[in-house]
């Protein structure tokens, strides 16, 4: 049977699906439709089914070992027939992928083939379903990446995946997703890793290219501010079943699920703590409303120090290893961090929050610059001097599964430090092994587990007991909970916060999550181009930004309030300067000055400020 579009204006229609991987129900019973034009956004904590609806979708599950049990999953074409995709040959499903039904992943590193240059993938796709010629494909790839906004779009062509930022290759994903003008647009957290300001380019971008070509989209997303910037519609999930569907004004005003209000609850709001100079937990379900936390003791000498902290990366070509150019990644760095305090370290990718807290532990090699810890200068180390500093210092990374040994059970990596720095012998370890699962909030039972078999959460919340078995006296957080539901971003913030009251641990949270960093922080830092630009508590920061570059930060930020769509909120949609460099092109470091109490910006010698 064939229906146009004007008598039925349903582009996908889900009724009763139900998907399994062996005994496990994944999705149970899901209705879903999606019109011409319209945004539905999928929400819910991980395992909730999201991904999995959109493998059925798409008939990649039949590749991850899931089955459809029960349900249809109607699809209409682009000549109006109604197509049943449960139903539909694998052949045929090729061919619906892309002209038709495209997606785009949450990870574009581990989409796009390391070993492709960008342009050969898109003109790849071009060519297989739009039949076109090398050259035609090429230009068409051109002119796809000048559409979503990738300057230089003929040199972006020739290099690799590696050679980009995480948003420049989001945005080489969304080309290759719509080089062959799909009808639907099924997005799975697209922009989970993103920076703020790249995460408010690319949801402009998805927005008027949606505009512009009426394509139905299926968003995918744990973000409820995200959702109240693109969705029309929202689903709500929890545990492979809907609980609750509704157009996305009334869900945030109100819910009426219970789960449905825990996730907008866990949503932090930048601006919330704008009267408080103090951290706040995030407030908890059925739990008293938290109180302020002051931890930060003054009169302390500080744990770190760092002066003029400066680190370079070499770019070398040719059979020689000539070098051709230099990466300022961080460059005189400097800032101080005391006992019980939370120093937030924020910035777009590549602007050096990550290569900072990598030369602090010596992971990275600094050029020049110095580095005291408890007093002692670490900036040349010796046999001594590493051990203390390998224990004082620990370090807790974005992705918690590649961080583990997936070889070894919880327990055996919890306890792995402990040994290493022979600090207990025989069953002592064991017993501070299920003490340190248990201050998490896990328990002694998850020691003989291994991390496939915990959730995204427990898995963090293993790495921050590692990080604690040292008995460190700083930790260094690197977007510790940016690829976490909000739910359980809230738990493990609110657990860091718990564990910094009853320690006195101090803390440099690196992140790009503004709301977040409000909520933790008591003082923040503000990169760009490797150097500090804005430093200072972190009520003056975020209330009063002096800097261009933090008042940047600052607009992108989603507000989880659909009412507020589409209010000019002074994005800059340009692009920050790469900060690779000629060898003899030496960057001007700007002198930071006081503007306020402990509150210093960079003051560039053209115009002022920036």
């Amino acid at each position: 049977m064939s229906l146009s579009s004007a008598a039925n204006p349903t582009l996908l229609r889900i009724s009763g699906l139900t998907v399994r991987f062996g005994d496990f129900t994944a999705v149970e019973s899901l209705d879903l439709a999606v019109a011409p034009g319209e945004t539905v956004a999928l929400v819910g904590e991980s395992g909730s089914g999201k991904s999995v609806t959109s493998l059925a979708v798409t008939r990649l599950l039949d590749h991850a070992g899931g089955r459809i049990v029960s349900g249809q999953i109607t699809f209409q074409d682009r000549e109006g027939r109604q197509r049943e995709l449960t139903t539909e040959a694998p052949e045929a499903m090729r061919r619906l992928r892309g002209p038709e039904i495209a997606m785009i992943f949450q990870e574009p590193m581990t989409s796009l083939n390391p070993v492709l240059k960008v342009g050969e993938q898109i003109t790849e796709a071009i060519r297989l379903h739009q039949g076109m010629d090398g050259a035609a494909a090429l230009a068409e790839a051109r002119r796809l990446l000048e559409k979503v906004r990738i300057p230089e779009a003929a040199r972006q062509l020739e290099r690799y995946p590696f050679q980009m930022s995480g948003g420049m290759r989001q945005r080489v994903m969304i080309a290759m997703a719509l080089s062959c003008r799909p009808r639907l647009l099924i997005a799975d957290e697209p922009t989970t890793a993103l920076d703020v300001t790249v995460q408010a380019q690319v949801l402009r971008l998805i927005r008027s290219l949606q505009q512009e070509t009426g394509l139905g989209m299926i968003f995918i997303t744990h973000d409820m501010g995200v959702v109240a910037e693109i969705a029309d519609r929202v689903v709500v999930m929890r545990r492979g079943r809907k609980v609750e569907e509704g157009e996305v004004n009334r869900i945030f005003a109100a819910p009426q699920h219970p789960y449905t209000k825990r996730l907008l609850a866990a949503v932090p709001v930048l601006g919330s703590l704008a009267d408080q100079p103090l951290p706040v937990p995030f407030p908890m379900p059925d739990a008293p409303p938290p109180q302020p936390l002051d931890t930060v003791r003054p009169e302390a000498e500080p744990v770190l120090e760092l002066r003029g902290l400066t680190t370079r990366f070499d770019v070398r070509r040719g059979w020689l290893g000539r070098v051709v150019g230099r990466i300022h990644a961080a460059e005189q760095v400097s800032f101080s961090i005391r006992p019980g305090e939370t120093l937030a370290v924020v910035g777009e990718s590549g602007c050096g929050k990550s290569t900072t807290g990598r030369s602090i532990i010596r992971l990275e090699q600094p050029q020049s610059g110095e580095i005291r810890f408890a007093g002692e200068d670490v900036t040349v180390l010796d046999r001594q001097k590493e051990a203390r500093l390998r224990r004082g210092v620990q370090f807790i990374f974005q992705d918690p599964f590649a961080s583990l040994d997936p070889r070894l059970t919880v327990g055996f990596s919890v306890a792995e430090p402990i040994l290493t720095h022979n600090l207990l012998q025989g069953r002592a370890v064991q017993d501070r092994v299920a003490q340190l699962l248990t201050q998490v909030g896990l328990g002694p039972e998850h020691a003989r587990r291994y991390p496939h078999e915990l959730s995204g959460g427990q898995r963090q919340r293993v790495c921050i007991a590692r990080a604690l078995a040292s008995e460190p006296r700083l930790i260094i957080a690197d977007e510790a909970v940016a690829a976490l539901d909000v739910s359980i971003r809230a738990q493990v913030v609110n657990l860091m916060m718990r564990l910094q009251q009853e320690m006195g641990l101090a803390y440099l949270f690196i992140s790009h999550d503004m709301a977040v960093v409000e909520r933790i922080s008591h003082r923040v830092a503000v990169m760009y181009l490797g150097q500090v630009v804005e430093i200072g508590p972190r009520q003056a920061v975020m209330n009063d930004p002096q800097h261009p570059y933090t008042k940047r930060l600052l607009a992108a930020v989603p507000v989880p309030d659909p009412a507020r769509r589409g209010h000019d909120r002074g994005l800059d949609d340009s692009e920050v300067p790469s900060p690779l460099r000629r060898p003899d092109d030496m960057p001007e470091v700007a002198p930071l000055v006081p503007v306020g109490p402990d509150h210093y910006v960079a003051r560039h010698r053209i115009g002022g400020l920036y």
